[in-house]
């Protein structure tokens, strides 16, 4: 990205030579008349810092400036400070895209003539993806099953089960009505009574469950268990009740009071269209993710550490930027995560790694069947970027054009067109191996075909993404 600065540098000669080790070699030739005006730049710059008789900072004429100077300072501030520009021109020139700082080495001009340097640096690597035109993604079976539709039923039932006293030991799933109390030497951390517990649930410790399961009414039980964040506590539990859990039988009858389906068969019927529609949509959904996981795969290629370092930098950044939103550091994060600081360098550089080799892959794809990028697609994305910003368009382009940022943007759609061509390529089947149609991935409307289109008056359409 160019320098912003009084001095902008008109086109200079520059060549590029690859050399091993993913670097290019840029060499740049400044004529003598051209440097002079960073030279002029540079007498302004360094004009500011000192006082001249009858001249306000910054005013002096140049003449009097190298009189008292001299000129091998205002020199070695130009070369300090165009350098760098003269550099950025040449990759803009040539079209590389540096990963990392340059190893600059000025050859000639360094007290005089024209100024030419070397810069050496490491550059995006270019990797062949074989296998792409034959991508094969597995995606969850579409198919509803009858077994499915018992379980969303069953929780159904759930909201209408009774609980029932019994006469016999407790079990996972019963609910014991109990009097606890939790203290740690002579201190009382907690009393609760006529409290009623599932058992099994692990609401509170596991040994709690472990303790209830088998006990019966009037049971009392005594153990130690270690509380989070405050360690170790003994526990007293009161069984004063055992309860059953009897869930509803499944009948027309029941239906009607649970739904708004007159029939278990209706009922049914519509746990099963709104299921299928649910499994559609997750499998469109999945389809992007899917599609990448599979190309990274195809990399085998190492992935520089520069790069790496640079994108696990971007990420901590962006992730701790969002932690302070929520009133949190990273440390805090990490201790509500329960991982540990190499675990999540670890994690980090994993999904660094996965989203280069994403990077790469695309642009692979898109050079390999020639995808191009309109100045309508350019359009469309600035339009899009104004939006999510909140800012009109003109203003998100002059930012762009300022920044030098309008390759970027022409490379992220042309890089979202390859994973489009990619999406449409691809092969998709379920878990059984039985090809899945794209048509497939389109779900019906989630609205039951006993209600009418304004049941739901208010409630937003549900766009289908491809």
């Amino acid at each position: 990205m160019a320098r912003a600065g009084p001095y902008t540098p008109a086109p200079v000669r520059s060549t590029v030579e690859p050399l091993e080790g993913n670097k290019v070699k840029l060499s740049v030739e400044v004529d003598e008349t051209e440097f002079d005006k960073a030279i002029d730049a540079a007498f302004r710059r360094l004009g500011r810092q000192v006082r001249i008789p009858g001249f306000r900072p910054g005013k002096a004429p140049r003449r009097l400036l190298e009189a008292r100077m001299g000129t091998e300072t205002a020199r070695q501030e130009a070369l300090r400070e165009s350098l760098p520009d003269f550099y950025e021109q040449a990759l803009r020139e040539h079209h590389v895209e540096a990963i990392a700082p340059p190893e600059i080495d000025i050859t000639a001009g360094r007290e005089e003539g024209p100024v030419t340097f070397d810069a050496v640096v490491e550059v995006m690597p270019e990797i062949r993806v074989a296998g792409y035109e034959g991508l094969r993604v597995a995606l969850p079976n579409l198919e509803v099953t009858e077994a499915e539709v018992d379980a969303q039923i069953d929780r159904l039932r759930e909201q209408f089960a009774e609980l029932r006293p019994v006469d016999r030991q407790a079990r996972a799933g019963d609910h014991v009505s109990i009097d606890r109390k939790v203290t740690r030497h002579d201190e009382v951390l907690l009393t609760a009574e006529d409290e009623l517990y599932e058992v099994g649930s692990q609401r509170v410790v596991a040994e709690l469950d472990d303790q209830l399961r088998g006990a019966r009414a009037g049971d009392i039980l005594k153990f130690n268990a270690t509380l989070p964040g405050q360690g170790e506590a003994t526990f007293s539990v009161l069984v004063k009740e055992v309860r059953e859990k009897v869930l509803p039988e499944v009948t027309d009858e029941w239906a009607g009071e649970a739904s708004e389906f007159e029939t278990v068969e209706e009922l049914r019927a519509d746990i099963r269209s709104r299921s299928d529609a649910v499994k559609r949509l997750e499998a469109a959904l999945a389809v992007r993710e899917k599609v990448m996981e599979a190309l990274v795969e195809l990399v085998d290629d190492e992935m520089p550490r520069s790069l790496v370092a640079a994108e696990m930098e971007r990420r901590q950044e962006v992730l701790v930027h969002r932690l302070g939103h929520q009133g949190i550091d990273l440390e805090q994060y990490l201790q509500l995560t329960g991982m540990s600081t190499d675990q999540f360098f670890a994690q980090l550089e994993q999904q660094s790694v996965a989203a280069i080799k994403a990077d790469l892959a695309l642009r692979y794809v898109a050079e390999a069947e020639g995808v191009e990028v309109t100045d309508e697609d350019v359009e469309q994305e600035i339009a899009a970027m104004a939006q999510r910003q909140g800012v009109e368009e003109a203003k998100v382009r002059r930012a762009l054009e300022s920044e030098g940022r309008l390759p970027e943007v022409l490379s992220g759609v042309r890089k979202s067109k390859a994973l489009e061509w990619l999406i449409e390529h691809t092969e998709y089947v379920d878990e059984d191996g039985r090809v899945i149609e794209r048509s497939e991935l389109q779900p019906p409307s989630l609205q039951s075909p006993d209600r009418g289109p304004d049941a739901d008056e208010g409630q937003q359409e549900q766009e289908t993404p491809e």
